[in-house]
């Protein structure tokens, strides 16, 4: 009997396999320890620590009410938001070539804040240490080289440290856009090339960015300023390919000039920024979200526009979902990993993500209209939904996960 065979036969048999350490996974990770279940982590990289003293991570991410909801369930969200994090109360929307504008305001939601800007890498920070005092077996560096769904469980083959196999009920998929997991799955999916990258760079202005987030819709794509907790901004600017390029390319005082032109110089002049960088843009949807013993979560079942910046509230939204599935399915007396009990989770998920995702590629491509009748049909539209206050309550409360 090879030493494989015999160590497989000694792991204890886990409840849960999370492959992939991100935000998201790391939030199923935990989330699912916390409701009891035995869980272990698969990631091929540990987080770099995160210190206050360092420069603002450039990815930065505006949690939804749902996803705060969520990481306060699972006792981190106190620790992010006392580290560093900015509240926006406001969010004011308008179109470069017609000037219709649409403004959100909290108040009228009944609530103080309509989300908060925080750093990609100080939210995976702190789940990451909340793993291990939840109970979660974290296989850190390790990579999953192949697995199998056999009929109670899956088995998964590591290349890793002394642990070469896990064995689990349940194999979940958190790792990313380009999924190893998901095409070994036999998954596929669907989407868009949207020709465009995302320009990110902190920024000072010279005025304060009024704990308001900030987007003009430009002929080239969206630009977002989003509010730092040091009284900067963050930016996001979708730019064709080669204009993308161009702009990283600039100096930083030609950059910070036509970063000011782009925004209209809304909170004044554009003063310092930050180093540049940027990454591609894609709309990707998987056919399915689950199979034997096995489901999608996060970026590996949906990548979409960033324009909304709901990515990761819709990743953690298939965590609420996911541990709640599992747990009514324990509460049950059934197999958590039965294929009725995945197909509940997976097809409210990807009918929810599915239509996110085509609602916000439906408002870039309205936004792309340049012909003159187009962008006058898609101002007035613009005009009316900011004067319908019950349509705005609407948008803002499915934002917010509500």
């Amino acid at each position: 009997m090879s030493a494989r065979i015999e160590a497989r036969r000694r792991a204890p048999l886990l409840d849960v396999a999370v492959v992939g350490g991100g935000m998201v996974g790391a939030a199923a990770a935990l989330a699912l320890a916390r409701a009891g279940f035995a869980t272990a982590l698969v990631e091929a990289r540990a987080p770099a620590p995160w210190h206050g003293e360092d420069e603002v991570d450039l990815r930065v991410v505006g949690l939804a009410p749902s996803s705060i909801a969520l990481l306060d369930e699972l006792g981190v969200w106190r620790s992010i938001r006392e580290r560093r994090a900015a509240p926006y109360a406001r969010m004011h929307v308008w179109d470069a070539r017609s000037g219709a504008a649409i403004d959100f305001d909290a108040a009228a939601t009944g609530h103080a804040w309509l989300g908060w800007i925080v750093e990609n890498s100080l939210v995976q920070w702190t789940l990451w240490q909340a793993l291990e005092s939840a109970g979660v077996q974290r296989l850190c560096p390790a990579q999953v080289t192949g697995y199998q769904a056999r009929e109670d469980r899956v088995e998964l083959e590591l290349e890793a440290g002394e642990t070469a196999s896990v064995a689990a009920r349940l194999l979940v998929a958190a790792d990313g856009a380009g999924s190893p997991l998901r095409r070994m799955a036999g998954l596929e999916t669907h989407g868009r090339d949207y020709g465009q990258r995302a320009v990110v760079a902190h920024v000072a202005t010279e005025r304060a960015h009024q704990d308001t987030a900030w987007q003009r819709f430009l002929p080239g794509g969206p630009l977002a300023l989003l509010p730092l907790a040091d009284g900067r901004s963050s930016i996001v600017w979708s730019l064709p390919e080669a204009e993308a390029q161009r702009v990283l390319a600039l100096a930083d005082g030609a950059f910070c000039g036509e970063l000011g032109i782009a925004c209209d110089f809304r909170l004044g002049r554009v003063l310092t920024a930050t180093r540049r960088a940027a990454f591609p843009l894609r709309l990707q949807l998987a056919d399915a979200y689950q199979a034997e013993r096995f489901v999608l979560l996060g970026d590996a079942a949906h990548a979409v526009h960033p324009l909304a910046g709901q990515g990761v509230n819709l990743g953690l939204r298939d965590v609420a979902e996911l541990r709640d599935t599992l747990v009514a399915a324990r509460e049950a007396g059934r197999d958590i990993a039965a294929a009725h009990v995945l197909r509940r989770y997976a097809r409210r998920r990807r009918s929810a993500d599915t239509l996110d995702a085509w609602s916000f590629d439906a408002l870039a491509r309205i936004y792309a209209w340049q012909a003159l009748p187009l962008v006058a049909a898609r101002a007035l539209g613009v005009r009316l939904a900011d004067h319908l206050a019950p349509l705005k309550r609407r948008f803002a409360a499915h934002a917010a996960g509500r």
